[in-house]
């Protein structure tokens, strides 16, 4: 029963989902609205902070035009890499001239540089509302007998770390009232994925990280109970971005592209601008409980 419900509510998204797009002025390639954007007091006004949106394709760009569209204050999009940081604040800016964009380029796994950011939140405008920790790298394809040390514990330093950093700086600065935010609250969101739940749907290093940001949602939300703030873990299946595009070309090589999603919960590959709906959706940024 659980199941099936689950999979009705990932339908009902996906159907408020606009998958007709239009071409970004900025050049870029474009990113489909959701339809309608949602114009709730839980998302407007409200201050994000994005790790991993420096991709053309990926979640975290996506996820900055939803809660851009739907109203927010002031969004920091963040990376490692940022090559393209600031052609996305630009056209955002473009698109919704009313949100403050700020862009930050330094590794999710960094403790002094995950507190900056928080800090930086709080000090301009005084309150932070969604953290959406979603950097991430999937590591070599290989199996596992062939990997050494280092290469595990850097991808588990990207994808799990980051995201307890995320919950450490960020719910402490979620807690802080004002005038303008009379309650504690805020959403700490992290990206896991199906590869945490099931096995030989990523690589072994991958797998474990993903696995582990669903532990640290389950076990900080529960350390979290009663003060407003909330975490989760979205899992998302197999979905076409610039981390998974060699799995993606290969398998337009192979003929097998039908194949990509046959482990997601729809039968079929996701995309980012499927999935952003879940981040903003009003279960992910609801705080009181």
């Amino acid at each position: 029963m659980a199941s099936h419900k689950a999979k009705e509510r990932v339908q009902a998204i996906g159907q408020q989902l606009d998958t007709s797009s239009s071409a970004s002025e900025t050049g870029l390639p474009p990113v489909h609205k959701a339809s309608p954007g949602s114009s709730s007091p839980r998302v407007r006004g409200k201050v994000v902070i994005i790790t991993g949106a420096n991709s053309l394709l990926g979640i975290g760009r996506a996820t900055a035009h939803q809660y851009a569209e739907s109203g927010a204050r002031a969004i920091y999009i963040c990376d490692f890499q940022d090559n393209y940081l600031e052609a996305h604040k630009r056209e955002l800016n473009t698109l919704f001239p009313a949100v403050e964009i700020h862009t930050r380029q330094f590794d999710a796994a960094k403790e002094a540089e995950v507190k900056a950011v928080v800090d930086d939140a709080i000090d301009r405008y005084g309150r932070l509302d969604v953290f959406f920790a979603n950097a991430g790298v999937v590591g070599k394809p290989i199996i596992f007998d062939r990997i050494s040390e280092d290469e595990f514990m850097s991808v588990l330093k990207t994808n799990t770390l980051s995201v307890f950093l995320a919950a450490k700086y960020a719910a402490p600065a979620m807690r802080k009232t004002s005038s303008e935010k009379p309650q504690s609250g805020g959403s700490i969101i992290g990206t896991a994925s199906v590869a945490g739940l099931r096995s030989n749907a990523g690589p072994t290093p991958y797998s474990a990280s993903k696995a582990a940001v669903i532990s640290l949602a389950q076990s900080i939300s529960y350390q979290l109970a009663g003060t407003g703030v909330r975490m989760n873990a979205i899992c998302p299946g197999l979905t076409e971005t610039g981390m998974t595009a060699p799995t993606y070309e290969a398998a337009r090589a192979r003929g097998t592209i039908k194949k990509i999603g046959q482990l997601n919960p729809l039968g079929r590959g996701h995309t980012p601008m499927r999935l952003r709906a879940w981040p903003c959706s009003l279960e992910a940024t609801r705080a009181a409980m």
